[in-house]
């Protein structure tokens, strides 16, 4: 009887462990996608001019409080071909705004980014701008 437990115990724990497996296998492939996307951008027609100039921009627009609909708080990412540039964060309430601004070194924030900041990110460097759906920021 006890052996038996063992056993089902140990087939259970071999099942998820094959799970998590399969879901951290799926998020190392969409990974892999973009960075061969950003690669083939950077490497690509047009990727000899200057590495430094701002060249990717996107708009992530959304609803950041409960009482404001119309997605009128928005992430702006602007980064040049090195993955270096701003984050322009505006943050819309119905008596006051809140602007912020964060700096972006090597396709990540220096500074910690909202999710929304760091979708900004990723769509600028994966060429999805200039306006972003949410539906579009993670397949």
């Amino acid at each position: 009887m006890l052996i038996t437990i063992w056993v089902i115990v140990g087939v259970l724990a071999g099942a998820g462990g094959v799970v998590i497996g399969y879901v951290a296998l799926k998020q190392a492939r969409i990974a892999v996608d973009e960075c061969q996307q950003m690669l083939a951008r950077q490497t690509g027609v047009g990727a000899a001019g200057d590495l430094k100039a701002i060249r990717d921009v996107a708009v992530y627009r959304y609803d950041a409080l409960e009482e404001m609909t119309g997605r009128l708080s928005f992430s702006v990412a602007m980064i040049n071909g090195l993955g270096d540039g701003i984050v322009l964060t505006s943050i819309n309430g119905r008596s006051e705004t809140r602007t912020y601004i964060r700096p972006v070194v090597g396709g990540k924030g220096s500074q910690p980014l909202s999710p929304e900041e760091e979708e900004a990110v990723r769509a600028a460097r994966l060429g999805l701008g200039p306006e972003i759906e949410p539906s579009q920021a993670r397949r």
